[in-house]
């Protein structure tokens, strides 16, 4: 129906599924008459809880990585719409184009591309200003991910990123390495270098990294207004090897405190794990937890 409503006429689906999650499915779409190709994800959730952050962050990106010169662009999917499909409670879908994929690619030049839209001057009047955040809630994965705007880095990824999956956790033991770390948040951030908002992936790991016709390309976004060094908290399960990082440095250097962040970062994501899935997930977050508070009382 949306796309006879959007002037494509008849439009089917062609071949299976393309991948999913627990939360979201997918697939291939063709226009019959004119052959346009189109990646289509469903949802049993209401798009204004699911689909509409993901469509925006995938816009930002796109506008950010489009800034650069061809040869060090990132491929990001063009949206088309979202929506829900007969009101509340349908369930929703997001129509992208279909990009043909591939592997990784030249490591170099992706890391290259990925700063150049980390360095990216935003266009939105917010984070221009020097606001974090976004225009609109979205997700990690299948956790809802509150953003919002606001002037104070360290105060929103300790509000809107740590405590929130904290409060979602309900554990005992990192409720009590909490109370000790939170209030510390602001002292990761004293090397003097200058925090200012860069347009993140937010969910950087292997499954989301490929080319569309050689062109380094990443997809499934939980995308975010942010300290760019944000972008690394899932550095450990994106196989970002040596020439990524090269190519990466050679556009945004490595800034004195970043090791000292690193492991803050990626709390974040073990935590969100921990809640999603359980497990060994729990181990982490409370290991990168001590770890954290040793490194600010180190100092």
């Amino acid at each position: 129906r949306w796309f006879a409503a959007n002037g494509w006429g008849e439009v089917r689906k062609s071949g299976g599924s393309f991948g999913g999650s627990g939360w979201a499915s997918t697939g291939k779409w063709v226009a019959d008459e004119s052959k346009e190709t189109f990646f289509v994800k469903t949802s049993s959730r209401a798009c204004d809880k699911m689909f509409a952050g993901e469509a925006a962050g995938l816009r930002a990106m796109r506008e950010a990585a489009e800034a650069s010169a061809d040869e060090e662009r990132l491929k990001i999917p063009r949206v088309y719409g979202c929506g829900d499909f007969d009101g509340p409670g349908s369930g929703s879908f997001l129509i992208m184009e279909f990009l043909e994929m591939g592997g990784r690619g030249d490591a170099r030049r992706f890391g290259r591309a990925v700063a150049r839209m980390h360095d990216a001057t935003p266009t939105q009047a917010e984070p221009a200003a020097g606001k974090f955040g976004f225009a609109v809630d979205n997700t990690i994965g299948a956790t809802p991910q509150p953003n919002g705007w606001h002037d104070d880095w360290p105060a929103f990824f300790r509000d809107y990123r740590l405590k929130h999956q904290v409060a979602l956790a309900g554990d005992a033991a990192i409720d009590r390495l909490a109370e000790k770390l939170l209030p510390r948040v602001p002292d990761f951030f004293d090397d003097g270098q200058p925090l200012k908002p860069s347009i993140i992936h937010g969910d950087l790991w292997s499954g989301n990294i490929g080319t569309a016709n050689g062109q380094p390309s990443i997809f499934d976004p939980a995308c975010y207004f942010a300290h760019h060094e944000a972008e690394w908290g899932m550095s450990w399960c994106a196989s970002l090897g040596p020439a990524f990082w090269e190519g990466y440095r050679e556009v945004i250097p490595e800034a004195p405190g970043f090791k000292k962040r690193r492991p803050l970062y990626e709390l974040y994501h073990q935590l969100n794990h921990y809640n999603l899935f359980g497990g060994g997930y729990r181990g982490a977050a409370i290991g990168l937890m001590e770890e954290c508070l040793r490194r600010v009382d180190d100092e």
